[in-house]
């Protein structure tokens, strides 16, 4: 009987630990990274263009390319940049807009992709997907998962701390994602993949249940590798359902509905995530969730980013439009407008208790 192997596409190098891009060269000198040195290097005008001098003298045959922004736009003049060069490997070093315009040129020009982040803000670092600002909005775009991935955590404390928080919300909204991943296999029958699960959900609690603080970097290597891993979930599940459920849905109607207005992807993520909490029932889970976020300096209610709570209602109800055909605890209690801000009510009572 032939032996049948699961074949889990991931990183062959991750580097998470203070210091690591001192060791970025022999990283990319790594055979089936690049053979030659030749790398083609996308960084931004901000993090990126700062740790060039520091990181040139290592690369002395790589070609750095300034990225724009973070559009469709952007991404496909770089891809068109590289193609008049002869490289091993895409180097994307910044932010999560950098790494998804380098990862959608690599996958344009068919080049293996390492991500060195510089912050912690999502968990798109190593996932399958390109988020892309296009003429339409924003769109997300499947490539391949990158070859390595680095994070120096000295590097990740001197960012923002409001990037960290933004990937703490993120990671913590696993939880709930995966909740109602289960919840749509047993209501319609959708196939879950119990490994992409397991991925997503251990990675959401070990950020949940870590004592440790945004300056810790004990609590900064939990972060990062869970953000790695809730990347790798999605590419064992072929799409982003381990890490997307209603807490994704409220945070793209945020969006949508106040574009000028929207607080950052991992506060409306994890808000999201502890609103749906509660309204699944799982209501010790939704305030100790919401404890969490509060002691990490996220918010858990809507007047904290300078939303009303009437404002919070139309964003609940309209949240299911943003993702047709998935099925989360938005979907399944299909609440009207009374209904949403009812819950509400007591989840706010509930969570300041």
């Amino acid at each position: 009987m032939p032996v049948l192997t699961r074949l889990i596409p991931s990183p062959i190098v991750v580097d998470i630990r203070a210091g690591a891009l001192d060791d970025l060269a022999s990283v990319l000198a790594d055979q089936r990274i690049s053979s030659s040195g030749r790398l083609a290097v996308a960084i931004s005008g901000g993090s990126g263009a700062k740790l060039r001098d520091r990181i040139c003298p290592a690369l002395p045959d790589a070609d750095w390319f300034e990225v724009g922004g973070g559009t469709l736009d952007d991404a496909v003049k770089l891809a068109d940049a590289m193609k008049r060069g002869h490289y091993d490997a895409v180097v994307g070093l910044g932010g999560g807009k950098i790494i998804d315009c380098a990862k959608f040129a690599a996958a344009r020009v068919g080049l293996p992709l390492v991500a060195v982040a510089t912050n912690l803000s999502h968990d798109g670092l190593c996932s399958p997907v390109a988020t892309l600002d296009n003429d339409a909005g924003r769109g997300s775009y499947g490539v391949p998962n990158p070859i390595a991935v680095v994070i120096d955590l000295d590097i990740i404390r001197e960012a923002p701390v409001r990037f960290v928080r933004s990937g703490i919300g993120d990671a913590l909204s696993n939880i709930s994602a995966v909740a109602d991943w289960e919840l749509a296999n047993r209501e319609k029958g959708e196939a879950i993949d119990g490994l992409a699960a397991a991925m997503a959900r251990q990675a959401g609690e070990a950020v949940l249940r870590h004592p440790g603080g945004v300056g810790d970097d004990g609590f900064l290597q939990v972060l990062a590798e869970g953000l790695v891993l809730t990347g790798i979930s999605m590419s064992v599940a072929g799409d982003s359902r381990p890490a997307s459920g209603a807490c994704h849905e409220i945070n793209h109607a945020f969006d949508l509905l106040f574009p000028k207005r929207a607080a950052s992807h991992g506060e409306q993520c994890g808000m999201g995530a502890a609103f749906a909490m509660y309204l699944r029932g799982a209501k010790e889970e939704s305030v100790f969730m919401a404890e969490v976020l509060h002691r990490h300096g996220l918010p858990v209610l809507p007047d904290e980013i300078g939303f009303t709570a009437e404002e919070f209602a139309q964003v609940v109800e309209f949240a299911p439009q943003t993702r047709p055909g998935r099925y989360t605890i938005l979907e399944h209690l299909d609440l009207s407008t009374d209904q949403i801000r009812d819950a509400y009510a007591d989840y706010a009572k509930a969570i300041g208790s």
